[in-house]
């Protein structure tokens, strides 16, 4: 049964789904089944990895949600071996109004996933920067969280609301979910803010803060624009090796080894 984990805040610009990309792309890289799911109506994952999430002839989350198609219509094979997507469109915004009397809304996406969660070893969901019920959806079919966050003291503030909601899910939709760890993104080592606030995150959430750091990275910033993960727009860059890391402490985190190349 694959592992499904969230890439949740509800702070806007933290680099949830570059993230998302290039935890997915790079847990592929080591030889993992990966499916990506794009749970934004901005749809960035979805554009992130070369499909216009304009095109109406192409299945998305939406679909799946309101029940119209199967899981098996909506996947998409990326350019990365190994990864498949599930994308997004702009339709998704109207799920929150439309299921709204739905009996199991909070759980509509757990249960349209269930059927190929066996065929990945991990599911990656990139949440929507809001903690309404596309998130709650989100939460409630993931078995942990991901928090990327920005090095400064207005993300550390905004951590609260989250944080509350994922023990709102806890507490009756989704009990087994939990923190799998906070990952701080758009680190500067020279700068003395950032530092602060990662000493403060380790200080306070111990070791459910990642070891590795994601750092300010020009390749990286540009890979989306391009269509790519940063491992297929430049894999020696620090971003690529900056993710191949992050990815290989959750593998670590979940008790698999690495595989050595």
């Amino acid at each position: 049964m694959g592992k499904v984990i969230a890439i949740a805040n509800q702070k806007g610009g933290v680099g949830k789904t570059t993230t998302a990309i290039n935890l997915a792309a790079s847990l592929a890289a080591l030889e993992k089944k990966v499916l990506i799911i794009d749970a934004d109506p901005q749809a960035n994952t979805t554009s992130g990895l070369n499909f216009s999430p304009d095109d109406d002839s192409q299945r998305s989350l939406y679909e799946l949600m309101e029940g119209q198609i199967p899981v098996y219509d909506a996947l998409i094979q990326t350019e990365m071996a190994g990864l498949h997507m599930i994308p997004s469109h702009i339709n998704l915004i109207g799920i929150e109004i439309e299921m709204i009397n739905e009996p199991r809304r909070e759980s509509l996406l757990r249960e349209a996933i269930e059927p190929v969660r066996s065929e990945y070893d991990y599911i990656i969901i990139d949440c929507s920067p809001s903690l309404g019920l596309i998130t709650v959806n989100t939460l409630v079919a993931a078995d942990s969280v991901i928090i990327p966050v920005q090095p400064e003291f207005f993300a550390l503030e905004g951590l609260g609301k989250l944080l509350q909601t994922i023990r709102i899910v806890q507490g009756g939709l989704n009990p087994s979910l939990t923190i799998e760890g906070f990952v701080v993104t758009m680190f500067d080592g020279r700068t003395k803010v950032h530092q602060q606030v990662l000493s403060e995150l380790r200080e306070h959430f111990k070791d459910m803060v990642f070891n590795t750091v994601i750092q300010r990275n020009i390749r990286l910033s540009e890979a989306p624009s391009h269509g790519k993960p940063i491992l297929l727009y430049e894999i020696s860059c620090t971003g690529s090796s900056n993710y191949l890391n992050l990815a290989s402490e959750v593998l670590e985190r979940n008790g698999e080894k690495i595989p050595v190349k």
